[in-house]
């Protein structure tokens, strides 16, 4: 309840400042967002998808390339009137997985403040909100929001979420179950630390409430400058039905659960032909002595990652009408920054990357994508890799 306390004075010293959006500002908006705000009647479906190829090379190894439909995605929102409407994103991976990317309600009590309840995509990072291919350069989405945000993260809550237009502010506030340390067994790791406890809405076991949001400040044209948080504990199955009385399965319990405080700062800027991006995650992850003791696991105390990208389109350059975008991508990521004392870091969970490659886009809905990925870990091993891939978005 404090939690929830404290969101509504925010809000409502917040909304007391909203005012109509100045034209100069740039409000970037994802597939979900552009449903909601859509005209076009009270039925609204969208979709995009990506076809990859990864091979990897060098080393005077033969490898075999993989082909993937690695995603096809299926977006329906409904508009009950003109306040309420209700959007969701069905994806398949690989052809043969299904998953609920984004199911929720979407109720605007004031032009400022939206009422959001479902499962709810964690705002964290820049990929894990805005995936959509022709939306990022390069064929994967950025390592970082693979290791340190679990893209796709999304869990059920609820909060509020709006826009204070006159000084280009978007806010996101939610309250949400926590990502699944132990059900029996453990699903945290050290080298992806929560990717494996993400519990997508499915079955959610919940002993407490976490915290996850976001500030964007996009009152600069082309800017946008993003600060989220989410802090909590991830859940455990050992606290179903233990006596608060008992000592020893208190303290089973609370051995099988960590606490996780991680922070995002993450940057978009366009100016006519150049791009760039970047992100910085940093993680505090508290408890994790007594968690690997019970499950034998390597989890840290913090990680941190970052990565930093540019480009620019030279299709004028070239004298051609489509948009073609040279980039470049360095990324660094430590999941055992800091370990427990006694414990060894694992260098193979640390990783500089450098990513190049060109983005062609047929027009602004269909996209080509060819990218060459350059790796180094701790303990110095080298990994080469050429990807390519198309993508599409419509509605």
């Amino acid at each position: 309840m404090r939690k929830l306390t404290y969101l509504m004075s925010l809000l409502l010293t917040l909304g007391a400042i909203a005012q109509p959006q100045d034209s100069t500002f740039t409000n970037r908006k994802n597939s979900a967002q552009t449903l909601i705000d859509s005209k076009d009647g009270k039925l609204l479906m969208a979709a995009y998808g990506e076809v990859h190829y990864n091979q990897r090379v060098g080393e005077n190894t033969k490898y075999n390339g993989q082909l993937d439909v690695h995603r096809q995605v299926l977006l329906f929102g409904y508009k009950f009137d003109k306040k309420t409407s209700f959007i969701t994103e069905i994806e398949i991976e690989h052809i043969k997985e299904v998953y609920l990317e984004q199911a929720f309600l979407n109720h605007q009590a004031k032009p400022w403040l939206n009422i959001q309840a479902g499962l709810l995509l964690i705002p964290m990072g820049i990929a894990n909100e805005y995936h959509e291919p022709t939306t990022f350069n390069g064929v994967e989405r950025p390592t970082i929001d693979n290791v340190l945000v679990p893209t796709t993260w999304r869990e059920i809550g609820a909060g509020f979420a709006g826009n204070l237009t006159n000084v280009g502010l978007r806010y996101q506030l939610y309250l949400v179950n926590g990502p699944l340390g132990y059900d029996g067994s453990a699903k945290l790791s050290g080298k992806k630390p929560i990717r494996g406890a993400r519990q997508k809405g499915s079955q959610v076991t919940m002993s407490g409430l976490d915290f996850s949001g976001k500030l964007t400040y996009y009152g600069i044209k082309g800017l946008d400058l993003g600060l989220a948080a989410y802090m909590g504990k991830t859940e455990s199955s050992l606290y179903n039905g233990v006596n608060r009385d008992s000592i020893n399965l208190m303290a089973m319990a609370d051995s099988s659960s960590i606490g996780v405080q991680m922070l995002g700062v993450d940057y978009r800027y366009q100016n006519k032909n150049f791009e760039t991006r970047g992100e910085l995650i940093i993680a505090n992850l508290s408890n994790t002595n007594q968690y690997n003791e019970f499950t034998g696991k390597d989890m840290g105390n913090s990680a941190v990652g970052y990565y930093i990208e540019a480009g620019y389109n030279i299709a004028a350059l070239l004298k051609i009408k489509k948009k073609l975008v040279p980039f470049v991508r360095y990324s660094n990521y430590n999941t055992h920054h800091n370990v427990n004392q006694g414990d060894f870091a694992n260098l193979s969970y640390q990783s500089n990357i450098l990513t190049s490659g060109l983005t062609y886009y047929l027009n602004t809905n269909f996209v080509a994508k060819v990218d060459f990925q350059q790796s180094i870990d701790g303990n110095n091993v080298k990994t080469s890799v050429v990807n390519a891939g198309v993508g599409f978005w419509f509605r």
